[in-house]
């Protein structure tokens, strides 16, 4: 059988090679069992597995996403796309990654990978009545016999093409309950609503990308992002998703899609809000809590649509009875939605849409690491020395390596301070980390004097003062002596301008000072050591305390 499967594998690959060159990308082209990936000559390509493939020895290797070395038809039967009879699949091309995770689906066990040079994904394709497409057949009218004579019809008007939301441009995975609990005609309900929600918010390019996670036993992507990216061919792909059954393990498939979802591998778009919306007949079989947390420290806004929730007689048994406040964004109302039942539904479409696209609103797109400004406030006088400058600056980059610094996320500042004020970089100056962190490596030390109330006074006006944007704005002071001028009024003038003050003192800097200068409570915002060698156990602290500040604030 293995001679038999190399020939086959010939044999797609030249099929291939003859099919394809010229021809439509939406006619789906043959192959064998056995032809991989990486053989096809598109990104994106509509196969025709044939029957039986089932019988042969397949090389899989990945779940969800594949190696391109894999077979497209095994991968398309591990997936759940094609069945033993074979038939049409579209196939995207992504980047290479590490990690391919083997698993046994659809009688198919797949391997794992360390990581290849390229991937894929598999996805069902929609076929159109000919009603819906009018496309006539050919080959229908030469085996119907004569020629009939054409019967005059009224043309009719095409409708308008539906142009994407440009208002509401967000990354959104659908989370469907496929349990036991909403039972197969239900399911089909929410997949009416489902589509009249995808159709009202106008998925597209600019606007709105939405893909589908199922919630069972275990949560299953039915398709990504980048798989279908209008919303007529959305609507198709959604009419075409299979009930499942199991248990309605909600918290699983929160934490299955903050896992894997969300890939730039897979759409993911640099600087778009995401979102989950999860769908609820009834009550989650499993805990939220944990999965919602990890959620929002990922920059993802969850929106739970609750429908029949449990009566009085059944809240028994539910295990965790405020599982919607616990697993929304935040627990402002916003984020929650609910519907008494699946029936006349077509009044809730429009206002959910409205949440979804209300971006000013998602405030867990915001997070402690990718909407700060940090201004570093650094002592250069005399007594610090060039040494101990530089394992200043470690401190600093080791804070400062763990943020998003880009053009749409954190920023960095440094001021450089003796008895003068040097500006080494503002928050616009660098804009990509790389950049960030090695002007920051590069400060030369000045050495000098100590006019700490001075400098603060400068950082204000010239750091902080000028537009910063919606960031939350930061100032870490690192000071090693006393300052010949007033520290406590600059410091809380900073405060008032809504400026978060943490103070690192070194040596012979006074804790008086220290803590008139820090922000409440002191104790978690002043940090003192009496040697420059001491700085690096603040990295962690620091990091945590604006992580912690930053939540408090939102």
């Amino acid at each position: 059988m293995s001679m038999w499967f190399a020939v086959l594998h010939v044999l797609g690959i030249l099929s291939l090679t003859c099919c394809t060159f010229g021809s439509d990308l939406n006619v789906p082209t043959p192959i064998s069992c056995g032809t991989r990936a990486v053989d096809l000559p598109d990104t994106r390509q509509i196969v025709l597995c044939p029957a039986n493939c089932t019988l042969w020895s397949l090389s899989v290797f990945g779940s969800g996403v594949y190696a391109s070395i894999s077979s497209i038809c095994g991968a398309a039967v591990h997936r759940g796309i094609i069945g033993l009879s074979g038939g049409p699949v579209e196939v995207h091309r992504l980047q290479g990654r590490t990690n391919y995770l083997s698993s046994y689906a659809h009688g198919i066990q797949s391997q794992s990978l360390s990581q290849w040079s390229s991937s894929f994904t598999v996805a069902r394709t929609i076929s159109l009545p000919l009603e819906v497409s009018s496309q006539t057949s050919s080959s229908a009218n030469v085996a119907s016999g004569a020629a009939k004579k054409p019967v005059k019809k009224t043309a009719k008007k095409p409708p308008p093409p539906t142009t994407a939301n440009r208002d509401c441009p967000v990354d959104m995975a659908l989370l469907l309950d496929s349990s036991y609990n909403i039972g197969q005609r239900r399911y089909n309900l929410q997949k009416n609503f489902v589509s009249k929600l995808v159709a009202m918010l106008k998925v597209g390019t600019p606007g709105p990308h939405v893909g589908v996670v199922q919630t069972s036993e275990t949560p299953r992507t039915e398709f990504y992002l980048s798989n279908y990216t209008t919303a007529k061919d959305l609507t198709f792909a959604i009419k075409e998703i299979p009930y499942i059954g199991g248990n309605t393990n909600t918290g699983k498939a929160i934490l299955h899609t903050v896992r894997n979802f969300f890939n730039p591998d897979f759409g993911v778009r640099r600087g778009y809000p995401r979102v989950i919306v999860v769908f609820v007949d009834g009550w989650p079989s499993d805990n939220v809590e944990e999965a919602a947390i990890l959620a929002r420290e990922s920059g993802i806004n969850i929106f739970f649509v609750s429908v029949a929730k449990p009566a009085p007689e059944e809240i028994s048994l539910v295990s965790e009875q405020d599982f919607m406040r616990k697993a929304v964004c935040k627990d402002n109302e916003f984020f929650t939605f609910t519907m008494p039942s699946w029936f006349s539904t077509n009044k809730f479409v429009k206002p959910l849409a409205h949440k979804l696209c209300s971006i000013d609103q998602m405030l867990c797109s915001k997070t402690c690491y990718n909407s700060v400004n940090l201004g570093f406030l650094i002592d250069g006088s005399s007594s610090v020395g060039d040494g101990n400058f530089r394992l200043v600056l470690d401190l600093l980059l080791s804070i400062a390596r763990n943020f998003d610094i880009s053009d749409i996320g954190s920023r960095i500042g440094a001021i450089q301070f003796t008895y003068d004020q040097r500006m080494e970089f503002n928050f616009n100056d660098h804009t990509t980390k790389d950049n960030a962190l090695r002007a920051l490596q590069n400060i030369p030390y000045m050495s000098g004097g100590t006019a700490t109330g001075d400098a603060i006074n400068f950082a204000v006006r010239s750091l902080f003062k000028p537009r910063t944007g919606p960031n939350r704005n930061f100032l870490i002071i690192i000071t090693d002596g006393q300052s010949y001028d007033d520290v406590r009024g600059p410091a809380m003038a900073a405060q008032r301008e809504g400026i978060t003050v943490f103070t690192v003192g070194v040596a012979w800097a006074p804790m008086e000072d220290l803590k008139a200068m820090a922000s409440e409570p002191k104790e978690s915002h002043v940090f003192f050591t009496r040697e420059f060698t001491g700085l690096a156990q603040f990295q962690q602290p620091i990091v945590r305390g604006i992580c912690r500040d930053f939540t408090e604030f939102n």
